[in-house]
């Protein structure tokens, strides 16, 4: 399993070891081979050796095929390639003739940044193999940055390395699978998986109480999350209490004064998470951008809390407006606020809706779930048949 860390952790990174843990559990053997991103700060020159790395490594290409041959792996599972390991590693792979899976956890096969998103905005201008508008409108709002996140995709994208050496993909949403096809990708390469809720099948059943005292929010604090939008719904709801947990963006900058009713929790570590979301009467994501996934959403439903979230990208696909859960327009305070109240002053239509979030976290997003369907895929990538007949 190979896999480039962030600087700092994310819910790609967290579901990428939960996906390790599920499968030594089931007897797997699994060698990693990482890096991390933080390697960039703390190297001289650092970020001028990411630029060239995330076209081509030839020193992390030289670990993994004596990595390969040492451990003689049957399957190879990848998730992040970039800045430090390369995707130039995947045509190697291929001809020594291991089978890859890529778990594809953003956007990046499409957009050089991974979000779809510049300067605040949904953007999809860099489909079809136009990079050179992550350059043009300096989508990371630093020109050097912008430049080689476009740079290395496009080498990428030119030289086929991720269409011509993954075996197959996988997806967490029908969203992005349909968004890869668009771009061009195989759609018979392309498996939809949906992530795993770790605690699912440990949580004892609980039902909504609906005695919850504040709206809660689990995530990084960034313009791309709308937590400015969600500040804002606060304002407009000055009698609810807000509690916001989560790291903030160096780069979002809060107001200078919030508003009296929002607490800030801080990053809060994963045994503090249960009593966050205990504590809460509904859960809300603000997301403006396109999303993979949304593991906090999940992790409140299993909690019988009703969540509120942004009619965007994959969202609609695990929230059925009305059943478990509302969905709000994205970047609209006012409309966000409305649904709060309502759901904050209906006590019986929490209830309703938690308990049935809940069912739909545990029979969808289990970790044996995920094993199942996982474990189906490598099989018939491997030996052409399915675990049950083999």
């Amino acid at each position: 399993m190979i896999h480039n860390e962030y600087a700092a952790i994310s819910g790609e990174e967290v579901e990428f070891y939960h996906i390790i843990n599920i499968l030594r559990a089931h007897g797997h053997e699994i060698e990693l081979y990482t890096r991390s991103s933080s390697e960039v700060e703390k190297k001289p020159f650092g970020k001028i050796k990411a630029f060239f790395s995330g076209i081509y490594n030839p020193f992390a290409l030289i670990s993994i095929r004596e990595l390969i041959n040492t451990f003689k792996p049957d399957i190879i599972f990848i998730q992040n390639l970039f800045p430090l390991i390369s995707p130039s590693i995947l045509p190697v792979i291929k001809k020594i003739g291991v089978p890859v899976v890529m778990r594809v956890a953003n956007y990046r096969l499409m957009c050089p940044n991974g979000l779809h998103l510049s300067h605040g905005a949904v953007c999809e201008r860099c489909v079809y193999g136009k990079e050179h508008w992550c350059v043009f409108k300096n989508c990371e709002e630093n020109i050097l940055k912008s430049i080689g996140y476009a740079v290395r995709n496009s080498v990428a994208r030119i030289a086929g390395f991720y269409r011509k050496s993954i075996s197959v993909y996988i997806c967490a949403s029908q969203f992005l699978r349909k968004r890869m096809i668009d771009a061009g990708y195989e759609a018979e390469r392309i498996h939809v998986l949906p992530n795993i809720v770790p605690d699912a099948k440990t949580i004892e059943t609980e039902q909504s109480k609906a005695d919850g005292s504040y709206v809660a929010y689990v995530g990084r604090i960034s313009r791309e999350k709308g937590v400015h939008v969600l500040l804002e719904a606060a304002r407009m709801c000055p009698d609810i209490q807000f509690r916001i947990a989560g790291k903030i963006n160096p780069a979002f900058r809060l107001p200078d004064i919030l508003p009296q009713n929002v607490k800030l929790e801080g990053f809060l570590k994963r045994d503090e998470l249960p009593s966050f979301y205990k504590k809460s009467r509904l859960f809300v994501s603000t997301s403006i951008c396109f999303e993979t996934f949304g593991i906090s959403i999940a992790e409140a439903m299993l909690y019988s809390k009703p969540v509120i979230v942004s009619n965007i990208g994959v969202f609609p696909e695990f929230v059925e407006d009305g059943v478990t859960g509302f969905l709000s327009e994205p970047g609209n305070a006012e409309d966000l606020a409305k649904r709060i109240r309502h759901l904050w002053n209906d006590t019986d239509l929490c209830i309703e809706i938690g308990n049935a979030g809940r069912e739909r976290v545990l029979n969808k997003y289990s970790p044996e779930s995920y094993y199942e369907r996982l474990i189906t895929i490598l099989y018939l990538l491997k030996n052409g048949t399915s675990p049950e007949t083999s």
